[in-house]
């Protein structure tokens, strides 16, 4: 269990060490829907992983693992592709990884747009193709862009930010990093030391809708469903509570662990279900962690293990999938 990646691998990724825990004993064949890196594939494989399917929509991320995959031979299988299409990458599968934090590299890089520290093209799109961010802030309507910045973002102020960018766009399109994350300094109030940058949720708002991120941890929970053999793992790594209620109200939702409305309520009639829960608490990160990595502190972790009931369909709006609501063009 001590398997983590070698020391000049880009990073070390979050709950790692609870994760390769939970999973024990790591074997058979997995898929990493969240490559990035390659953080938990080379784990996985390090702890003993016949093969890994490393899924990455960022061409990038496949770029830069080749300086090491053939460390792996063919252990490693690498496909630029979509997580919530996982079922056709593989099928019978001993278990699946998602990790659905935003990878260092991307923010590192200026071009990418997707930090509000660094001057770059507003861009944020992972797979380099598709709406950028640029384009739904100068594009959408104003109604659309709080909807945006509130439902994905969890920005409170997300209508006078949206006023704002009208307002701005107005007189000349919005198109760089730092233009976006100054007018949304303009909006709230001067951030106190240690709080985060004015500009976080709004910038977190757009990359999810962007990306569709949302909309992909659902299809991709499914086709995970769909992937995994009976006794496979699912282990789910997020990073802010809506994706975190997500992942828990789909494994309650799938494991018959949704109870009843109130005590008089009857008892709801539940199928076979197609998961069991590893642990009904999420795991975080552990005091050695958030002092190796801060970052870590907002991480939960969720595992479950497929049955075997046949899979089948789960209602977005049941497990708190927000939507995002399309305006005028």
């Amino acid at each position: 269990m001590s398997a983590l990646p070698a020391k000049n691998a880009p990073h070390i990724p979050v709950l790692l060490r609870p994760l390769l825990r939970a999973v024990s004993p790591v074997k058979g064949v997995w898929l990493d829907g969240t490559f990035g890196a390659g953080g938990y594939s080379r784990a996985l494989l390090d702890a003993g992983a016949d093969k890994v399917i490393g899924v990455d929509r960022d061409p990038l991320a496949l770029e830069m693992a080749q300086a090491w995959k053939a460390d792996y031979g063919d252990r490693l299988e690498l496909v630029q592709g979509v997580f919530s299409r996982m079922d056709e990458y593989g099928q019978e599968l001993d278990g699946i990884v998602l990790d659905l934090g935003v990878s260092s590299m991307q923010l590192d890089l200026a071009e990418r747009g997707f930090s509000f520290m660094r001057d770059g093209p507003l861009d944020m799109r992972m797979s380099q193709s598709g709406e950028s961010a640029a384009d739904i802030v100068n594009e959408a309507d104003e109604a659309e862009i709080a909807n945006i910045l509130y439902l994905f973002g969890e920005e409170r102020a997300s209508r006078r930010i949206a006023r704002a960018i009208i307002k701005e766009r107005e007189v000349e399109p919005i198109t760089r990093t730092l233009k976006l994350a100054g007018i949304i300094e303009g909006c709230l109030p001067r951030s106190k030391p240690g709080q985060s940058h004015p500009a976080t949720r709004s910038f977190q708002g757009l990359r999810i809708a962007v990306n569709n991120e949302y909309g992909e941890f659902f299809e991709g929970l499914m086709a995970a469903e769909r992937a995994l053999k009976p006794g496979g793992q699912l282990a789910v790594v997020t990073f802010h509570s809506v994706e975190d209620r997500m992942a828990k109200r789909f494994i309650q939702a799938r494991s018959g662990g949704e109870g009843r409305a109130n005590r008089y309520a009857p008892e709801i009639e539940v199928a076979t279900p197609q998961f069991t829960v590893k642990s009904r608490k999420a795991i975080g990160p552990d005091e050695d962690e958030l002092a190796e990595n801060p970052r870590s502190r907002s991480a939960k972790l969720r595992v479950a293990t497929r049955t075997e009931a046949p899979s089948g369909t789960v209602d977005p709006k049941k497990i708190g999938m927000p939507m995002r609501k399309e305006g005028k063009r």
